[in-house]
């Protein structure tokens, strides 16, 4: 044994203490007499070692492209091998279960194929988001949503596997985002759970597999989501203008949608960023100005551009988007103030049409009104349990409960943390996103439709991935095991009750998820204080003092039960999103799920009290003649019946064998467009490139129907509800005049029992809201009275290349 002389002094280090770290000593055994310490319970959310970030700049990228493929399999250093390719399952899983059968949908959404077979023909339609190649309009949002369906189209041709399959692929971009932003500060188990919830969200494989802007509104919002937890780990305003961003992105994609949970996010920052208050405000400032530069450059070009240099801004009054977006995209959604919307206003219908619904003031019967419109005000009842009630519970209130208890747990359970605290942090960003969406589309007056909920669906699957994380690393402990329990119990009876709307839809897995779910409870509230004891004593007793053998028969037992409990959690909207994958949808109001009580019915018809024999009754169905325009004039008559909305039973692009005439929203081909012959389209495509447009037709969807069955360019008069003043009578004629116009193709226009065409006083416009008939009443009045009408398969035409008659 060799010694040194050398002894250092007091307070100074050994040389070599760098190298050698103190020894960690046991634990002072407690004092004769008395019981035995119990180990320190673990926290609920330890905290996990952040990836290392690599070197950065440009010569970084090579080295980053040579290791991504073994990076991509292997996952973070700290994760077990199994996580990297639990996910890649998980990424293929999805894949596979959102482009099955894409096809099946035809076109989807008519309105947006026609835009997105603009775009592929002509780049000043692909940068405006006009809905033909001739940019008579555009659609009635931003063109985002567009750009990727119309670059697919110019890369694989139109067809409907083309415009689908990249909403199809948001899907599985958003999951791996989620997982990517939950495990950031969680366990994998927790990111895995996320994604999974996620990708089984009945709504979220609705419209994730059809072609509204919401898949990459929600994308884009996830990765929003990303940059700020991302930005508050150190506070990195390089990560705060990405975030500001993809709001910006959002922006284009849905306009003031993407802002419904910026105040919270902007907040969650403001309070918890771990730096200075001053500096946090200037980095807020930076993302603001990040988010004006990427949503508003696309606005500049618009409203600089001379009026006659671009397409109508479809949806305003004044050829504005700005008005559009603050009008009728924006306060008019939350006070139900639409000029140019369907009836002008919260429960407002045209005239004419007022006592048709059993309501003088232009309403419907309590509980049922047209085209999805129910209750006290024109887009249904609004109040803190709208996202519960009929229909809309099945697209994405299965977990909500679930999310909100765990959303309130988690902010116990972190309560005495620092204030930078990112667990906590996490739980308040997600719950931020998850209240402010809820709550304003409780209580929004305006259009709502039941498909926007899927921007609920990350925030529900991010606090359920991160709630239950906690709750299971607890679950030996009493408390934690009874929240666990509570939770799965209240999950399993809610999917009980929305199950049982649906009375015929899997009637046996009603009782099997409330079952299945409450004995899973019991288990877990029962064994799980008596497993997963952190260590075991010489003498055969778990640290609490159950016998070892008694706690690995109760940690099986645990284990079987979650197994059964996650089951039981999802196999009501795992039901619900087969069973919408394996439905066609198209035509403009969708659905998830099978048919429920008070729900939309073949062709978009809604269900409710009131039928003749007190049954249910489906408003306005009636059997649509071939050729023959969607909303043709004329009511029909409630009958009972059952199916889904939006969906029709020929799966193909057309909107099927049913027309919706009940209300507003049937009106020019409001819903699903005409049914187009292959005669109607032959005649089109003759002559048609003599013309800027082969034909003029009142409303988007009438439009949009005859341009991607003939593949050529047709002119939808008053966008998407025949109510914009896109175009004068005058100027229709000064474009018949100039042979810019071949065919005037009869759409219907507004039409009211014992009315006239166009001869609402609901607004300007017509069925939007205003004095007089509209501009397209006008001009079909004109053409009809001048031309000669000349009937092709079904569908009624005029030749506007011959002379007019006096």
């Amino acid at each position: 044994m060799t010694t040194t002389s050398h002894i250092p002094p007091a307070g100074e280090p050994w040389p070599e203490a760098g190298d050698y770290p103190p020894p960690v000593l046991p634990p002072a055994p407690p004092p004769e007499g008395t019981a035995p310490r119990r180990p320190a319970e673990p926290p609920l959310y330890p905290e996990f070692p952040l990836p290392p970030t690599g070197p950065e700049g440009p010569a970084s990228w090579a080295r980053r492209l040579r290791t991504l493929p073994g990076r991509t399999w292997r996952g973070r250093a700290d994760d077990p091998r199994w996580v990297r390719p639990a996910l890649l399952a998980l990424l293929a899983a999805t894949a596979v279960l959102y482009l099955r059968g894409l096809s099946a949908s035809g076109w989807a959404n008519a309105f947006y194929s026609a835009a997105a077979q603009a775009g592929s023909e002509s780049w000043k339609a692909f940068f405006y988001g006009s809905s033909d190649a001739g940019n008579f309009i555009t659609v009635d949002k931003p063109p985002l949503a567009l750009w990727p369906m119309a670059l697919s189209a110019r890369l694989f041709g139109l067809s409907s596997w083309s415009v689908l399959a990249p909403q199809a692929l948001m899907a599985v971009a958003t999951v791996a985002v989620l997982y990517a932003t939950v495990r950031r500060r969680f366990s994998p188990l927790a990111g895995l759970l996320a994604g999974v919830v996620f990708a089984l969200t009945p709504v979220a494989a609705l419209m994730f597999r059809f072609n509204n802007p919401d898949a990459l509104l929600v994308l884009l919002l996830t990765l929003a989501a990303y940059g700020l937890l991302r930005a508050v780990e150190v506070a990195g305003t390089r990560w705060l203008v990405f975030t500001g961003v993809m709001f910006g992105l959002a922006f284009l994609t849905k306009t003031l949608q993407a802002f419904l949970v910026l105040p919270a996010f902007a907040l969650v920052y403001l309070v918890v960023a771990p730096t200075g208050l001053w500096r946090r405000v200037r980095q807020l400032l930076a993302g603001g100005l990040a988010m004006v530069v990427a949503g508003g450059w696309w606005v500049a070009v618009v409203e600089l551009v001379p009026a006659s240099a671009r397409p109508y801004v479809g949806g305003s009054q004044d050829n504005s988007f700005l008005s559009l977006t603050f009008g009728y995209n924006g306060i008019g959604r939350l006070n139900g103030n639409e000029t140019g919307s369907v009836g002008g206003g919260p429960g407002r219908l045209p005239a004419g049409l007022e006592g048709a619904f059993g309501n003088a003031a232009g309403g419907a019967p309590a509980g049922a009104s047209p085209g999805g419109m129910r209750g006290g005000g024109g887009w249904g009842r609004t109040g803190i349990t709208r996202l519960f009630d009929g229909d809309i519970g099945g697209q994405i209130a299965w977990l909500m409960p679930a999310a909100l208890i765990l959303l309130v747990f988690g902010l116990w359970a972190t309560r005495r943390l620092a204030r930078t605290d990112t667990a906590r942090t996490a739980f308040l960003v997600w719950g931020g996103w998850l209240l402010c969406t809820a709550l304003t589309f409780s209580f929004m007056s305006g259009i709502f439709h039941q498909y926007y909920t899927v921007a609920l669906a990350p925030a529900v699957a991010a606090l359920v991935g991160m709630g239950v994380d906690g709750l299971w690393r607890a679950r030996h402990r009493l408390p934690y095991a009874a929240v666990l329990a509570g939770t799965l119990a209240v999950t399993a009876v809610w999917a009980y009750v929305l199950l049982g709307r649906s009375t015929d839809f899997l009637p046996w897995l009603r009782p099997t998820v409330l079952a299945g779910g409450l004995l899973a409870a019991v288990a877990l509230a029962v064994a799980g204080p008596l497993a997963a004891r952190p260590a075991r004593r010489a003498d055969g007793l778990a640290d609490g003092g159950a016998p070892a053998g008694r706690s690995r028969l109760a940690g099986r037992l645990t284990a079987v039960a979650g197994l059964v409990g996650a089951a039981a959690a999802l196999g009501g909207p795992a039901a619900y999103a087969v069973e919408t994958v394996d439905t066609p949808h198209q035509g403009s109001i969708v659905l998830a799920g099978p048919a429920v009580q008070g729900g939309f019915g073949p062709g978009g018809g809604r269900r409710g009290p009131g039928g003749a024999d007190g049954g249910p009754v489906l408003w306005q169905i009636t059997p649509q003649q071939d050729g023959a325009p969607d909303g043709a004039p004329g009511l029909g008559l409630p009958r009972q019946d059952g199916g889904r909305g939006g969906r029709t039973p020929n799966g193909g692009g057309g909107p099927g064998p049913y027309a919706f005439t009940g209300g507003p929203v049937g009106m020019n081909g409001l819903l699903n467009g005409a049914k187009v012959s292959d005669e109607a389209a032959g005649l089109l495509k003759e002559g048609a490139d003599g013309y800027r447009w082969a034909a003029a037709t009142s409303g988007s969807q009438n439009a949009a129907s005859y341009q991607l069955a003939s593949g050529v360019p047709v002119m939808a008069l008053g966008g998407f509800n025949s109510s914009d003043p896109s175009l004068s009578l005058s100027a229709f004629q000064q474009y018949v005049q100039e042979g810019k116009v071949h065919w005037f193709i009869a759409g219907g226009s507004l039409r009211a029992a014992g009315g006239e065409a166009g001869g609402t006083d609901t607004g300007p416009g017509g069925p939007g809201g205003g004095s007089g008939r509209s501009q397209t009443a006008e001009i079909e009045e004109w053409v009809t009275s001048h031309y000669t009408a000349r009937t092709v398969g079904g569908s009624t035409f005029y030749d506007l290349s011959q002379s007019p008659t006096s």
